[in-house]
């Protein structure tokens, strides 16, 4: 690495680029990845990514050249151990996804989507028609295969990466499912009375749920002590702690700052979730269990009824209350106004009177 004296991205034409290289006194010019045994083609993308492109391959170069390569060498024989065209190139995409700050579920979902296109594809080679086919698959429901589409599109980006060609995008196109109407709650104070005797824990994730709009399984139950304020009137996330990815702060009603004053222990650390007691979490099914416990008990919940049903009837009661989709995009944590006004006519929500209607 003695003789490396720069790399960068440089533009030859009006819509053409390379790598441009200064070794050893000498200039190196390089329009694809074949030289380091890469199967990256930059030029072959869409003018407007294809900057982007050279400049990912550039970082290629970079990190072959820590590796030992020189531009004397010639890599390209690594481009025999190009991965198989059936499993190996969907596992091989699978593991350069799974290696990005993803949810664990969605880490799930990907795992298992691979294995369903593995199963269908039997070891053909995944061309743009096939994977077509797999999401058109009639056992798929509406909603799923639309699921499906958007999931395998961030595969099928990383299978590009490792030499597939071409996007099953424009073969499928994308489709609207029926809205589902959720249901709230008729009387929370009820299920919440119900909830506390049934168990602390989960009484306090539903309080929080419904009475601060948090996330359960995500945002709730990853709470450490050091997210509140000192007088536990306010709750701050930061950007990589809620799925809008944007810093977040919601005010504490005073019947849910007693219960966290009740539970919060003399010696508390910041770092001390608020739920297990120690600086790790519970597993992300623990209220889910929890809620299937007391939904087989509970004299008074309806079958249709969730967790989230507490956060869809507290985004109701601050709609109600202020009419304002800014404030309620705000307090729900939602990236845009456009998610906020998706998720107001999936709710049993009056927005219209009578009044509002046209005369006759």
């Amino acid at each position: 690495m003695g003789d490396f004296q720069s790399i960068r991205v440089v533009k030859v034409s009006k819509e053409r680029y390379c790598i441009s290289l200064l070794w050893a006194g000498q200039r190196y010019r390089f329009y694809n990845g074949s030289k380091i045994g890469s199967w990256s083609k930059p030029q072959s993308v869409p003018v407007g990514k294809r900057f982007k492109a050279y400049e990912d391959l550039c970082i290629e170069y970079e990190k072959a050249i820590i590796l030992g390569w020189t531009p004397l060498d010639d890599w390209s024989v690594r481009l025999e151990k190009k991965p198989t065209v059936n499993t190996e190139l969907i596992n091989m995409a699978l593991a350069e996804k799974l290696k990005q700050h993803i949810s664990p579920s969605y880490k799930s979902f990907l795992t298992w989507l691979s294995r369903q296109l593995n199963d269908f594809l039997n070891k053909r080679v995944p061309t743009p028609e096939l994977l077509a086919s797999f999401i058109n698959e009639s056992h798929w429901s509406q909603s799923t295969r639309v699921i499906v589409r958007r999931h395998l599109l961030a595969l099928e980006a990383e299978m590009k990466k490792l030499g597939y060609d071409g996007s099953f995008k424009e073969l499928v196109p994308k489709t609207r499912t029926s809205e589902k109407l959720h249901r709230p709650f008729k009387d929370v104070k009820a299920i919440l009375n119900e909830l506390e005797t049934f168990d602390p824990k989960l009484h306090l994730c539903c309080l929080l749920t419904y009475g601060c709009l948090l996330r359960p399984h995500r945002e709730i139950r990853l709470l450490t002590w050091g997210d509140f304020s000192d007088d536990l009137s306010q709750i701050s996330l930061g950007g990589d702690q809620n799925k809008g990815k944007r810093n977040r702060i919601v005010p504490v009603a005073p019947a849910i700052r007693s219960k966290l004053n009740a539970l919060m222990p003399i010696d508390y650390k910041h770092d001390t979730n608020i739920f297990s007691g120690n600086k790790s979490p519970y597993n992300q099914d623990f209220f889910k269990t929890l809620w299937g416990k007391f939904k087989s008990q509970s004299k008074i919940l309806e079958s249709n009824q969730t967790l989230y049903s507490f956060r869809h009837t507290g985004a109701i009661n601050v709609f109600e209350k202020t009419g304002s989709i800014v404030k309620l995009q705000q307090v729900m944590g939602h990236g845009t106004l456009q998610v906020t006004l998706t998720y107001l006519r999936g709710l049993d929500v009056k927005q219209l009177q009578v009044d509002d209607m046209p005369s006759i």
